[in-house]
This record gives structure tokens, sequence and C-alpha cells, in this order.
């Protein structure tokens, strides 16, 4: 489980954005940086690889860390998980192999069916040929 924005939806992320303050998740490609301890405990960098799409997640302060609303027995309580300010947020018990697994330059793709996204997105839309050789 992964938590989105507090303003993109209710279950389901539905409104995305790369504005600062917006409490809003961003969709796309992004690359992972470095781990690091801050204010959320255990966190990664995530930097946004998508011109106007997500390429103010670090101006934002999008990043991966754990958070104990991120939780099982929350959704199944409720239905819902908690809210981040943005950021895709785990759960803290998985939150130290998620981000050992992915820091240091992995590519993470964060997706939802957005007819905007689709649009905007440079990356979204290549279609690489099954008979290309890229050689």
């Amino acid at each position: 489980m992964v938590a989105h924005g507090k303003k993109s939806g209710y279950v389901n992320a539905t409104k995305f954005s790369n504005k600062i303050k917006s409490y809003k998740s961003s969709l796309g490609f992004f690359r992972t940086g470095n781990s690091y301890f801050g204010i959320r405990g255990y966190s990664l960098q995530l930097e946004g690889l998508e011109k106007g799409i997500n390429d103010n997640a670090r101006l934002r302060g999008i990043i991966i860390h754990g958070a104990n609303y991120v939780d099982e027995r929350l959704a199944n309580g409720n239905g819902v998980i908690g809210r981040s300010w943005g950021c895709p947020a785990v759960s803290k018990n998985l939150s130290k192999e998620i981000i050992n697994l992915l820091k240091g330059g992995s590519l993470l793709y964060i997706y939802a069916d957005d007819e905007v996204y689709k649009e905007k997105s440079v990356i979204a839309k290549l279609n690489v040929n099954e008979n290309s050789n890229p050689n």
C-alpha cells in the first residue's frame, strides 16, 4: 500500500499536481536519489524526470517515507488509509526495506489512468516497436 496526497482524492487518487503546497500526488517517472534520516525518519529523495509534470518534486519535498497511517488494519477498518502531503508514503514496517531496495538511481513510475498526464507526458507517449533494435 502507498498513500497518495490528501488533496488527490479519497479512496483513489484522481487529481494530480506539480505545484508547491498543492498536497496532491504527482504522476510519472522519477529517479531515486539518496536515503537519509529527516523529519519523516528514514526517507528517500525523488527527482521528477518529466518537465511540467513532476519536475518540482524536490522543491515540493516529495520523498518516499514510512508513515503510521499506511496500515492494512486502517484499510480494512475504514476502507482507506491516511494521506500524505503528496509523497508516496509506505508502511513504517516496510519503509526501510523498500527504500534500501530503490535508493541510488532506480527508476520509479507512479501511474494513474489520467488523461491530462497521458496528453502532457513525452515519455508515456513513446512507443517502442517490438521489432526495433536499439543498437
